[in-house]
């Protein structure tokens, strides 16, 4: 029994003098290991807007929306619920760049409102030249431009695009004058462009 009572002093002696052998965190943060899964963070300049991450989320923790902004502008908005996050990773792998979406060091996400639990990133829409349907994010548009060097030129509403970034082409405005084929050489829609080859191979059709 002594030696018990003696081997229990010499622990509390080494404890007084050594310190705790827990982290003192919240003092101090805690070493963080390079694998950890903290948040998942947009980057803006390497996200392309297509909507990947989202579409293999598999708790739905991330909203695609396209709205206008107040200057007019249309994007496409998404919204990353990380109060809802099981930080699979599946947005990390799968995202198309690779880079546009990342988890971060941080790991202390507890809060008091859940709207400000929300990671976002928006992206400028293209819209369709004839009927304003949005097409795809510009960054999406320019990235599959870089991605297939010459072959981006099989499609003219990416090559195009390319070409405003460039400075070498300025959208045209387009009045109500029925469908010809100058419209093939506009930034379209799969639909509107669909019209415009079929009158170019077929002309008008007839009622």
């Amino acid at each position: 029994m002594k030696w018990f009572k003696m081997r229990e002093l010499v622990e509390a002696v080494t404890s007084v003098i050594k310190g705790p052998y827990t982290h003192p965190f919240p003092a101090e943060p805690t070493p963080l290991p390079d694998w950890i899964r903290g948040k998942p963070t947009y980057y803006a300049d390497d996200c392309i807007g297509c909507g990947a991450c989202a579409t293999v989320c598999p708790v739905r923790a991330i909203d695609v929306r396209e709205v206008v902004r107040e200057d007019g502008v249309p994007v496409r908005l998404l919204e990353l619920h990380f109060d809802n996050c099981v930080f699979c990773g599946d947005c990390v792998r799968r995202c198309a760049t690779q880079k546009g979406i990342r988890f971060s060091d941080e790991y202390e996400l507890s809060g008091f409102d859940r709207k400000e639990m929300i990671e976002s990133v928006e992206k400028e829409l293209v819209p369709c030249e004839i009927c304003k349907t949005s097409i795809a994010p510009r960054d999406q548009l320019q990235w599959i431009y870089d991605e297939l060097g010459s072959m981006a030129y099989a499609n003219v509403s990416v090559y195009l695009t390319a070409q405003e970034r460039l400075g070498l082409r300025e959208g045209v405005p387009r009045d109500d004058r029925p469908l010809d084929r100058t419209d093939s050489q506009r930034i379209l829609c799969p639909s509107c462009r669909r019209s415009v080859t079929l009158l170019d191979e077929w002309g008008p059709i007839q009622p």
